[in-house]
């Protein structure tokens, strides 16, 4: 998958679902995550979302391969490095494992 090729892309899912645990909101509000990573696509630049009653507007989405996530992606989601974020996706998705072939999709926002 490439960035250029937008054509392509899947249908985008219900960005009311993008950032859904309570936690990560919180992270979001205070400014310590700036992006979200899914399976799937959840919204595209310009997107906006709510959360606790503030707006966010997506700034950037692009598909990724999880080898390609980098200590400063994991930062971006709030983690303090790559191995607590590998920690937490394995932990939140039960048996999955961390794919490096695996494509997610890499949503940024900032607040409006």
């Amino acid at each position: 998958m490439t960035r250029e090729n937008k054509n392509d892309w899947p249908e985008k899912y219900d960005i009311n679902k993008l950032i859904s645990i309570q936690e990560d909101i919180d992270k979001v509000i205070k400014g310590d995550k700036v992006s979200e990573r899914r399976n799937d696509r959840y919204a595209d630049a310009g997107d906006e979302i709510q959360l606790n009653n503030q707006t966010f507007i997506v700034s950037d989405v692009y598909p990724q391969k999880l080898k390609e996530v980098s200590e400063n992606d994991a930062n971006d989601e709030g983690y303090p490095g790559l191995e607590e974020y590998k920690d937490a996706i394995t932990s939140i998705h039960h048996e999955a494992v961390w794919d490096p072939e695996q494509v997610v999709w890499a949503h940024y926002f900032q607040k409006k």
